[in-house]
């Protein structure tokens, strides 16, 4: 077997980036809706206000209405939740995001459910896990949707192929077990307390990892072929870079995986950029469905 197939993350959000622009100019000219989406930033979290930037620049970019609320740190719980309130009421905003983590003094998971269901374009409100665990019509966690749409480009059908997503957080590892379920896919969670990981993960044509351990799932442990999505994103240190450097690894020791695995996604450069193209994706839905129109009639 040769070296396994890239799967090129950065090229596939710009493509979806690129539908999402073509169905907004679409749903304007048609119905003369632009959708609108607003990002919360609490505090000063430097990561964060990158990130917030970036969805703000690519926001515009695809054609919809930015609206970002950056808020000080010392901001009360209170005054957070009135602004979200305010922006579940105003028809010029159908996506909203409050950017994590949140300020010690605030409670994230409250902060969550203030938001209107039908505009979580981020997918973390009970109601969305809820509908999405019972195949419902739910918004899904931009991750998750990201690497699905990555799965199925690269596979076709995922039916009756077998998964394993190792991790098992809110934010990735069970709306992912959720996807490939509906799916059709035989679906195992693993995670640290799972006794031989190892042995698991070989079992997998699908393969997930999404545990925040650096390089934590060795070549040995995928079978040959095997289709492996790396969600991590560790900083480690880079000596060979010069003294203090650092980067970007997954969960997956790409250098042993790639000589054995059918297809991966590299880090960076493979799940990282497909969440923002999902979050315009997930606003684009979250519009049509606010208007009553199928999303699949605009594009």
């Amino acid at each position: 077997m040769g070296k396994a197939k890239i799967i090129d993350g950065k090229q596939f959000a710009a493509n979806l980036r690129a539908d999402v622009a073509k169905d907004v100019g679409a749903l304007k000219a048609k119905h003369n809706i632009t959708p609108g989406l607003a990002v919360v930033l609490v505090g000063e979290d430097p990561a964060s206000q990158v990130y917030v930037r970036s969805k703000g620049k690519m926001t515009v970019e695809v054609g919809m209405h930015s609206y970002e609320h950056k808020l000080p740190d010392d901001t009360s719980e209170a005054d957070l939740l009135a602004l979200v309130e305010k922006l579940n009421n105003d028809d010029t905003v159908n996506g909203i995001l409050v950017q994590l983590p949140l300020p010690k003094h605030m409670n994230s998971a409250k902060v969550l459910e203030s938001i209107n269901p039908a505009k979580d374009v981020d997918g973390f409100h009970l109601i969305n896990v809820g509908l999405l665990a019972t195949g419902g019509d739910a918004m899904v966690a931009c991750t998750p949707l990201g690497c699905l749409m990555m799965l199925k480009d690269q596979l076709g059908d995922l039916s009756g192929k077998k998964a394993v997503v190792v991790g098992r957080s809110n934010i990735v590892g069970k709306p992912m077990a959720q996807l490939l379920l509906r799916e059709n896919c035989t679906v195992t969670i693993a995670h640290s307390r799972t006794v031989d990981l190892a042995g698991e993960c070989k079992r997998a044509d699908i393969l997930v990892a999404a545990v925040g351990q650096p390089q934590m799932v060795k070549g040995s442990w995928i079978k040959p072929g095997a289709t492996v999505i790396d969600v991590g994103m560790n900083r480690i240190a880079a000596p060979e870079k010069g003294e203090g450097k650092t980067r970007l690894v997954g969960d997956v020791d790409f250098d042993e995986a790639v000589e054995v695995a059918g297809a991966i996604t590299p880090v960076p450069g493979g799940v990282g950029p497909m969440t923002i193209a999902c979050l315009l994706k997930n606003t684009f839905t979250a519009t049509c469905r606010q208007n009553g129109l199928d999303e699949a009639d605009i594009s």
